[in-house]
């Protein structure tokens, strides 16, 4: 039963992240449900999902191509630093100290998916920043990725927005860049730090894998609007779960 959780997770997490992201919200508290301690649930969830980000940069190679406003090579090397710091820091976080911050890390992630769009439009339309600035904020952005991860997506596009970047195909194709990279790192400093569950995560990478394959046909038949929805729901209603279990 436990391995069905994971693979149904595993699969809707890789559709969600294909068409709408937010994956994380299934695989992290799935694998909570299926006894894995929270920090190593993070680091395995992080393995699971970790190839459909860079199998859609790749889709996007044309778009990445066009982008000469911003160093590509400057901005990958300060979000794989980053990243590498933000997951030596969660291996070095004890759990207990974790499983306390894990309801703020959700309720950060879940109004940060909610509400995200909106800011970074407001913020795109307001202010400007240059390119030291955003590779200064992308910095900080790729530390709480390696760390936790959720609605960093948001996070980058926000980034991107506020340096002046308008092609939309061309930033999503970064972000997926950037997020896969990051995820790179981070998984190997959590497997040589042995916080992955392998069973648990070849389980759930083939099946993300499957989903991601599948979330283009799932894209043609469900609004994303719709999806970010469920999304949000689940991104609720695991906090609600954590804050009074943990609190």
């Amino acid at each position: 039963m436990l391995t069905l959780l994971l693979i149904v997770s595993a699969f809707f997490a890789g559709v969600l992240n294909a068409v709408a992201g937010g994956g994380s919200f299934l695989t992290f508290p799935a694998l909570i449900m299926a006894g894995v301690p929270p920090l190593n649930a993070n680091a395995t969830s992080t393995v699971a999902v970790s190839p459909g980000a860079l199998a859609s940069a790749y889709g996007y190679r044309r778009e990445l191509g066009r982008i000469k406003e911003v160093s590509l090579p400057a901005f990958l090397g300060v979000s794989l630093v980053g990243g590498l710091l933000g997951a030596l820091l969660l291996l070095w976080t004890p759990q207990r100290v974790f499983e306390a911050v894990i309801p703020w890390l959700l309720l950060f992630a879940t109004v940060l998916f909610a509400f995200g769009p909106k800011v970074s439009a407001y913020i795109r339309r307001n202010f400007k920043v240059g390119h030291n600035t955003v590779l200064i904020v992308q910095f900080f952005i790729a530390i709480y990725g390696g760390y936790f991860g959720g609605g960093i997506g948001i996070l980058i596009l926000a980034t991107l927005g506020v340096f002046g970047l308008t092609d939309l195909h061309a930033m999503n194709g970064l972000k997926a860049l950037v997020s896969g990279c990051l995820n790179a790192v981070a998984v190997v400093a959590f497997v040589f730090g042995g916080a992955v569950y392998w069973n648990e995560a070849l389980i759930m990478l083939v099946a993300a894998m499957a989903g991601g394959y599948a979330g283009a046909a799932v894209a043609r038949h469900i609004p994303p609007p719709v999806l970010r929805k469920f999304v949000i729901f689940v991104g609720v209603a695991m906090t609600v779960y954590f804050f009074v279990t943990k609190g």
